[in-house]
C-alpha cells in the first residue's frame, strides 16, 4: 500500500472507467471451449448378435486387491467468463486484478490446462488435481481451492500476487 496525501491507495484500485481496458475485456470474455482440445470419438454400430450364455464361474475367496487409482476429472465443456467464475467463486471483486494476474500466467484462463510433467490441473494449477473438492478442471471448483490456498499459504491474493512476481509459481 502507499500512502498519498493522507490516503491510503492500494494496487488495482482504479475506478472502472479508467482502468485498463485489455483487463476488463479479458475479464468479461466467454470461455468456449475449442473441439481439437478433444480426442475425436466415433461410435461404431455392429449387428446386434446373440451371444452364448456364460458358464457359471466359481470364484475362490482371493486376498482382497489394492483399490484402483482414481479416475481423471472430467474436462470442462461448460461456457462462462472469468468474472462469472470469479463471482461465483465468491472472490470479491477488489481480488480479481490479482486472481487474473496469476490464473493469466498459469493456465491462460484455460480451465482445461494440464502441466504434463506435474499433473497440476485447472485455472490456478492445483497439485495435485485431486485436493480440489468437485473437479479441478471445473474453473469455480478450482477457484474455490484457490481462495483457502492464497489466505492459508499467503495471508491473501495481494500477497500471493506479490510472490507469484518474486518467484514466478505460487
Amino acid at each position: 500500500m502507499l500512502l498519498v496525501g493522507g490516503a491510503v491507495v492500494a494496487p488495482f484500485a482504479v475506478p472502472q472507467a479508467t482502468a485498463d481496458q485489455e483487463f476488463y475485456e479479458r475479464i468479461h470474455q466467454e470461455f468456449v471451449p475449442d473441439p481439437a482440445d478433444f480426442e475425436p470419438f466415433e461410435l461404431e454400430v455392429a449387428p446386434l448378435e446373440k451371444l452364448p450364455d456364460p458358464e457359471p464361474v466359481v470364484v475362490p475367496e482371493a486376498a482382497p486387491v489394492a483399490a484402483a487409482a482414481p479416475a481423471a476429472p472430467p474436462r470442462y465443456t461448460g461456457g462462462g467468463s472469468p468474472a462469472e467464475w470469479m463471482a461465483a467463486a465468491g472472490i470479491p471483486e477488489s481480488d480479481w486484478g490479482y486472481v487474473d494476474a496469476i490464473v493469466s500466467r498459469e493456465s491462460g484462463w484455460n480451465p482445461n490446462a494440464t502441466n504434463a510433467s506435474s499433473g497440476a490441473c485447472g485455472l490456478v494449477q492445483a497439485l495435485p488435481c485431486s485436493k480440489v473438492p468437485g473437479s479441478g478442471y471445473d474453473p469455480v471448483d478450482n477457484l474455490r481451492w484457490a481462495i483457502g490456498y492464497a489466505h492459508g499459504r499467503y495471508g491473501g491474493w495481494a500477497q500471493a500476487y506479490e510472490f507469484w512476481q518474486a518467484n514466478h509459481w505460487w
